[in-house]
């Protein structure tokens, strides 16, 4: 089934269609999303990382959890898939996509499912509209990146502090000097690296391939998150996927703060989900840079995030003792086709 999740959207499989193995699995994902190659020409991926994504999903045999949900990231351009991250926009579509496929049942009028994110070990309850036993997508929620309405997703995080790097703050810090820049190293569901934009020598508001083309600007990132990834507890993250990076600036519409993250090469067009939360934390941690940068008021919970196009809203609350309690976020998310899909051959 092709999903869109949040401002993601991919290919959803039930973990019991593909093989078992997962250098065969890997091997077909990259042939039915046509990759390597820059267009995807001869596959279903979108020549995109943001549109070249996959759920695995199985039902689950632990009592208090419904489904468990694996994310693969698919390179567009290189034969790589790779599990080292979450998705929390794929994320969004894990409910409707079980119950499609009757992985689970429902209550009419509005359902919950406590999903497994297997690639971290954390979990998420999604609750989503239902009408006649099935999901419901028409809706009035609109959420940035996306055009028009859907029906509402609520999302509730637990446990998700450290999933990647085994704590919130993985040098135990707010602040750390990586390359002679000041970043926040922080990791509440995504592993990021919080820097300045001024530090980078940008202003932080332009597009996306302003930013992709300034290869000074890439490489001196890709060299930050090469050391970040060794003091996160990631080893060489030369290849991986994770940590992101994003750069914060003053926000100019409203918003706590505006950022532009790289995910870890190409410059998202919007946040991801939980990058977004990360983020969120940062601008809550006493003199991070993020915190010193943002617009909020005392105790706020809700952080408005500015993104190359629009707002992303994430609510988070820390402890007394700084550590961090709920996190939650809003999602939409649509079928957009059920059928067969056919891999080119080996």
């Amino acid at each position: 089934m092709l999903m869109r999740g949040g401002s993601s959207k991919g290919a959803f499989f039930l973990a019991s269609d593909l093989p078992a193995d997962p250098s065969e699995r890997d091997s077909l994902l990259l042939r039915i999303m046509g990759s390597p190659d820059s267009r995807q020409i001869d596959g279903v991926g979108g020549a995109h990382p943001l549109t070249t994504k996959v759920a695995v999903v199985s039902p689950s045999d632990h009592d208090e959890i419904d489904i468990e949900y694996l994310f693969l990231q698919v390179s567009v351009d290189r034969p790589e898939v790779s599990d080292q991250q979450n998705c929390g926009n794929m994320l969004a579509a894990v409910g409707p996509f079980a119950l499609e496929r009757g992985l689970i049942s429902a209550t009419e009028g509005r359902t919950s499912a406590r999903i497994l994110m297997k690639n971290t070990g954390a979990l998420a309850t999604a609750s989503f509209p239902v009408e006649a036993g099935r999901p419901t997508y028409a809706g009035d929620t609109e959420i940035s990146g996306v055009p028009g309405g859907a029906a509402e997703i609520r999302i509730e995080f637990e446990n998700i502090a450290g999933s990647s790097t085994g704590s919130l703050l993985p040098t135990g810090r707010e602040i750390d000097r990586v390359e002679d820049i000041e970043v926040t190293l922080v990791d509440n569901g995504m592993p990021v690296v919080v820097l300045r934009a001024s530090d980078m020598g940008a202003s932080g508001y332009e597009s996306c391939e302003e930013l992709e083309a300034n290869s000074d600007l890439t490489r001196a990132l890709e060299q930050i998150r090469i050391t970040a990834g060794k003091l996160m507890n990631l080893g060489d993250v030369s290849s991986a996927t994770v940590p992101k990076l994003t750069m914060i600036s003053p926000s100019r519409f409203g918003g706590a703060i505006s950022t532009r993250t790289f995910i870890p090469h190409r410059c998202h067009h919007a946040i991801g989900v939980l990058g977004a939360v990360s983020v969120a934390t940062a601008c809550l941690l006493p003199g991070s840079p993020a915190a010193a940068l943002s617009r909020l008021a005392p105790g706020a919970e809700v952080v408005q995030i500015e993104h190359p196009s629009g707002t992303f809203e994430a609510w988070v609350r820390l402890d007394g003792d700084g550590s961090p309690g709920r996190a939650g976020i809003i999602r939409t998310a649509r079928k957009l086709m059920d059928g067969l899909v056919f891999p080119r051959s080996y």
